[in-house]
């Protein structure tokens, strides 16, 4: 029987895929993908065509196996597919690592670099071989040979020890489950608690299902009324995956993290960097690791006073309102919300019924109608992996230009928060024609409740903007190179740039008219609760910045102070940043890094400033559009012409001085949160 992941498919055939055909597909496209390079190596021709473009075309058909594989691994998890991924995982980083020292395909790109075509080439084409050559030098090419099979073989034990983190954590998550009583919900709003009860019906029982999922979570620490089942949630959610709380030690990521960390370390040294947030920097739009913690430092001395303001408020509101004189963590969200609603009278739960999921998406794709002249249509014809998912198509001047796949809802064995990745990457093909790009968009909110439709929380629209900026910095691409096409060859802390852009949307009163609209009488949102809801914005909001703060301090110091001799180090590491920047104490037992994906389990490893370094460019370029009107399309042209087409095929500065007319200021975040005054 043929395996329908190695058929040639415009998109994935996901009803066809299962586990048995994944580690099969993945071997026969190697094997097909090394025979590809050796031809590479073995010819005397070194142009572009001969070896820059037949090894994107190699690895294109590789990405389009894997890409399946590794988002089913993500959405529709099962023992099966993990051990599947695992060894796939396994096999495609023994490439990555081999081809990385191949010293004659190494050569092959210098010679193309050094020929006389190279200086006809394209801005984009010129940028792949020279980042090329840069990742070259960065996976070992220069060391000697002992040294550089050691490179391979880190390379290999941190991508297991990534998969091996994630999925300590999705087992912690979904191991832990709580049946509780009605009453025990006291203050939970009836949609939150229809959800418990539907998955509680699921599962055969009679009551109410508490689970670790960011919907049920999030429902319990903001509004439920019994502090003692908020505190028994909160140490549940903070000590997954480690030595400590209800399941301590049954899916422990200590000797993950201490692992991965030594590994890090290692092939940094072989590098010769001091230590693994330099090489990190190394392919950043950041110039050194000391700029990164000054800007961070910076960052905190500026917000830290403000938000022991906002702290002392938060506390006294509770003392006065029936609290505790201490507040603990399980508390702040609890008494938050409720001090917004005393001082703004607005609520996350009075909103719901204003942003009905069909209406947001509805309303997200007429404001990059008006803002890029782009349509957005429904594409029933994609395959799918479950009922849930929702497909669409991107045309410009009638032509379609991409497509992409949402899936909003949280459900069993579905990794947890939000993110976009890429099914397919815009290329120009041997044949002359387009390959056009796709993105995955992946949510975990709230689902429908029986006839209604699925009513988002305002902080889940924001996540919904947020993760569309991402899928359309992959989209939007005019470029025709693989490697520096969409969010591909982008610095890493200018990615999140698109996505924090269109935050911005949901908090303009010319937009939200736009989309929201009362699930039953499709009425916009009132005037008077608009205004509410956008006087509340920077409710808390430098509280907020040092709780980032605090994550980005732990990442980058952890990367650039670890000692695989000195024990306990990562504990005493959050212990002092939180000493320096953080409002908000955890009790001792809380073990949050032992449930950091970003850091342990994903791309962001000495990059989580990314996101605070990110938003000052963001809230930047929205200055831009403040000043000459959200929907100008004059600006949103600049902004897709100098930003979201260019892809990687820049230097992430030079492309947001082209759309700003010069470097990014700080104090526009600063602003954009009221913390400047």
């Amino acid at each position: 029987m043929s395996n329908p992941l190695v058929q040639a498919n415009a998109l994935p055939p996901f009803g066809e895929i299962s586990a048995a055909h994944m580690v099969p597909a993945i071997e026969q496209v190697l094997a097909d993908v090394r025979s590809g390079i050796d031809v590479i190596t073995g010819s005397e021709s070194c142009s572009y065509r001969t070896v820059v473009q037949a090894r994107e075309a190699l690895e294109d058909r590789l990405s389009q196996v894997w890409s399946p594989i590794s988002h089913l691994n993500g959405v529709m998890n099962s023992t099966e597919i993990r051990e599947a991924h695992g060894k796939g995982l396994e096999l495609l980083t023994a490439y990555y690592a081999e081809v990385g020292q191949n010293a004659k395909l190494f050569e092959a790109y210098r010679a193309v670099r050094d020929s006389d075509e190279f200086d006809g080439l394209t801005l984009a084409q010129k940028k792949v071989v020279e980042n090329a050559l840069r990742d070259f030098r960065l996976s070992g090419i220069e060391l000697p040979e002992a040294e550089q099979a050691r490179f391979a073989e880190l390379a290999k034990e941190t991508s297991a020890l990534n998969s091996q983190f994630n999925n300590n954590v999705l087992d912690a998550t979904q191991a832990w489950r709580k049946e509780v009583s009605d009453g025990a919900l006291a203050g939970v709003p009836e949609t939150a608690k229809a959800l418990m009860k539907q998955a509680a019906e699921a599962e055969g029982r009679d009551g109410w299902l508490l689970t670790l999922d960011a919907p049920c979570y999030l429902a319990v620490m903001t509004y439920c009324d019994d502090r003692e089942l908020r505190k028994e949630m909160y140490l549940a959610y903070g000590t997954r995956a480690s030595d400590r709380g209800p399941n301590a030690g049954d899916f422990d990521n200590s000797d993950v993290m201490q692992s991965l960390m030594k590994a890090r370390l290692e092939q940094s040294s072989l590098l010769g960097f001091e230590h693994y947030a330099e090489l990190s920097v190394a392919r950043k739009m950041a110039r050194s690791a000391d700029e990164v913690l000054e800007f961070l430092e910076s960052l905190a001395d500026k917000s830290r006073p403000s938000a022991e303001r906002e702290y002392s408020a938060l506390t006294r509101f509770a003392s006065e309102n029936g609290g505790p004189e201490a507040l603990e963590p399980w508390d702040t969200s609890y008494f938050s919300e409720k001090l917004k609603k005393v001082a703004f009278d607005i609520s996350q739960e009075e909103l719901r019924p204003y942003f009905p999921a069909p209406k947001v998406l509805e309303g997200m794709f007429e404001v990059v109608r008006r803002l890029f002249d782009i349509d957005i249509d429904a594409a029933p014809d994609m395959p799918t992996w479950h009922e849930d998912v929702l497909t669409y198509e991107i045309r410009k001047g009638g032509a379609p230009i991409a497509r992409f796949y949402i899936d909003l809802y949280a459900r069993q064995n579905k990794r947890g928060g939000a993110w976009m990745d890429d099914c397919r990457v815009r290329r120009r093909l041997d044949d002359g024609s387009l390959q056009l790009p796709v993105a995955y968009l992946t949510c975990n909110f709230s689902g429908p409740v029986g006839d209604d439709p699925a009513l988002l929380s305002h902080d889940e629209v924001v996540t919904l903007f947020h993760e569309f900026g991402h899928g359309l910095h992959h989209m939007m691409t005019q470029v025709e190179a693989a490697a520096v096409s969409g969010i591909n060859g982008v610095a890493w802390d200018a990615v999140e740039l698109p996505s924090q852009f269109m935050e911005n949307f949901c908090w303009q009163a010319e937009s939200l008219a736009v989309i929201s609209g009362h699930f039953k009488s499709g009425d916009p949102l009132p005037t008077e609760m608009l205004e509410k809801l956008l006087k509340a914005r920077n409710f808390n909001a430098a509280m907020m910045m040092v709780r980032q703060l605090e994550f980005a301090l732990f990442d980058f110091r952890l990367h650039v102070e670890f000692d695989p001799a000195i024990e306990g180090q990562m504990a005493d590491i959050i212990s002092r940043v939180r000493e320096e920047v953080a409002v908000v104490r955890p009790p001792a037992e809380y073990a949050f890094q032992h449930g950091f994906s970003h850091i342990f389990g994903g791309g962001y490893a000495a990059g989580y400033y990314s996101y605070k370094w990110a938003e000052v460019l963001s809230a930047d370029a929205f200055a831009k559009f403040l000043e000459d009107g959200i929907f100008n399309r004059q600006t949103g042209e600049k902004f897709l012409s100098t930003i979201l087409e260019k892809g990687g095929s820049e230097d992430a500065m030079d492309l947001f001085v082209a759309f700003r007319g010069r470097e990014p200021e700080v104090e526009a975040l600063l602003r954009q949160d009221g913390i400047a005054a």
